[in-house]
């Protein structure tokens, strides 16, 4: 499945952004004429489907333009400021960090609306010709931790040496880099929770909790683990070139690929649409975009994309049919008011 960005050849007269503020050092906001959104490779397909919506339902406006640079990379763009070269939206496989919430506002960034548009699964896949792994948090946690319980460097070179239910195929998993928010959600979902199996890795969390979290969440760098970088259809490329191996990626590029990969279930259960949605499965995850409030009048068309999303998030809706999961009904009532409302997030619950 391919995703480009979509550019339109009609045009708009540009809109100044100098009532946005001034930028940091004091330059100018400039003009744009189009919706610019950066962040997460898992929500990149959803907020291109959304562009194409957008255009189709308001002629003569230009299509957004929608990057994939990673949900960490996205956050960092969108934080950078307010005005026309910096990004109106970040899309994210992850709530905002209270550390990425803090430098926008530093940067005045200080009016951010939250809306959650789904869910995701972090899906754990394997070519159709695969050795058929069962995993747990606790054996991918062993098998990819850089320093597995803080016992040492990690020595397991085959699946049978993490688990001898395993088969002796040797460790070779495709994932996102360090920027991705598949990433984050990798080491908060599945690594930390393999780690807390070892109940001394509780008294380090309360000795030092940058100890903690080094120890379970750092991945191995000895060529096990491959950093893939921000284009998810690659994994699984590279998944059909290596049918030994194990990709990890977001739950829609599994569904989307399901001629050439299967699923490899984690405490026995598969990735579907409905362990993801019920929160059965335990790689399930929101996805949300941002957006600055002080963007929203000065960008066209923004308003309409924000609400192109929220007539398109539902069971039966145009984003379910790209692979996405629609949130539960509380969660997209609330997201649907907010896109109306415009509330901004305080932050005060950020972790």
């Amino acid at each position: 499945m391919k995703h480009i960005a979509l550019f339109a050849a009609t045009t708009v007269a540009a809109l100044s952004l100098a009532g946005c503020g001034q930028q940091p050092g004091g330059a100018a906001g400039g003009t744009r004429d189009q919706i610019r959104a950066v962040g997460s490779s898992t929500v990149y397909p959803f907020a291109t489907a959304i562009a194409e919506m957008f255009v189709q339902g308001n002629p003569g406006m230009k299509s957004p333009i929608i990057e994939s640079t990673g949900t960490g990379g996205g956050m960092k763009l969108f934080c950078q400021g307010v005005g026309a070269q910096f990004p109106d939206i970040a899309d994210a496989s992850r709530r905002i960090k209270k550390s990425e919430f803090e430098d926008c506002q530093k940067n005045g960034v200080k009016d951010i609306i939250e809306i959650q548009v789904g869910v995701d699964g972090l899906a754990f896949a394997e070519s159709k010709s695969g050795p058929g792994l069962k995993l747990t948090p606790k054996i991918v946690y062993e098998a990819l931790a850089a320093n597995p319980y803080g016992k040492g460097p990690n020595k397991a070179q085959s699946w049978k040496d993490v688990d001898p239910s395993l088969p002796a195929t040797p460790i070779s998993v495709f994932g996102p880099p360090s920027t991705s928010g598949t990433r984050d959600s990798l080491a908060e979902l599945i690594l930390t929770k393999g780690c807390e199996t070892d109940p001394a890795m509780k008294a380090l969390k309360e000795k030092s909790e940058d100890e903690f979290k080094a120890t379970c969440t750092r991945v191995r760098e000895d060529g096990k683990y491959v950093d893939s970088g921000e284009n998810d259809n690659l994994i699984v490329q590279k998944l059909g070139a290596n049918p030994n191996a194990l990709g990890v990626f977001g739950y829609s590029f599994l569904e989307e690929n399901k001629d050439t990969l299967k699923d490899v279930s984690i405490n026995g259960v598969e990735a579907t649409y409905e362990t993801v949605s019920t929160g059965q499965y335990p790689g399930a995850r929101p996805l949300y975009i941002y957006v600055k409030k002080a963007h929203m009048q000065a960008i066209p068309g923004l308003q309409a994309y924000l609400a192109a999303f929220a007539a398109n998030w539902n069971p039966d809706g145009a984003l379910t049919k790209r692979g996405m999961v629609a949130a539960p009904e509380d969660v997209r009532k609330v997201s649907a008011e907010t896109v109306k409302s415009l509330a901004v997030l305080d932050g005060s619950q950020l972790k």
